[in-house]
């Protein structure tokens, strides 16, 4: 069964930074897209960064202070994210599309969220 784990939430003040890492685990045969979200109290659920292969879009807001990197050998994603602001606040979500078994369709899967706060 898949998995995706995320950790490396925290509080910090304004300016601070956080690394926040996805570790993909289960029967994986290929994983194609890999994301991050994040969804503030009281927001709906918006779009961090996307990855697929070596291209990755960000979001106007975070573009230039966060970065995102992959290791496929591992099965990892991690979101660095740097000049943290108190409206970066958010559960941050990684997601992935994940084909399990060759010649089987892919899936979208979802991890439980990691919690960032920053205070200003």
């Amino acid at each position: 069964q898949v998995q995706l784990v995320e950790s490396g939430g925290g509080s910090v003040q304004a300016g601070g930074s956080l690394t926040l890492t996805c570790v993909v685990s289960g029967t994986i045969f290929s994983i194609s897209d890999m994301s991050w979200y994040r969804q503030a109290p009281g927001k709906e659920r918006e779009l961090v960064a996307y990855s697929r292969g070596d291209y990755v879009h960000y979001i106007a807001a975070v573009r230039g202070r966060f970065y995102v990197t992959r290791d496929s050998a591992k099965n990892t994603m991690t979101l660095r994210m740097n000049g943290l602001t108190p409206e970066d606040t958010g559960v941050y979500i990684c997601n992935a599309v994940i084909q399990e078994i060759q010649y089987t369709d892919s899936r979208n899967y979802w991890g439980q969220g990691t919690q960032v706060t920053v205070s200003s």
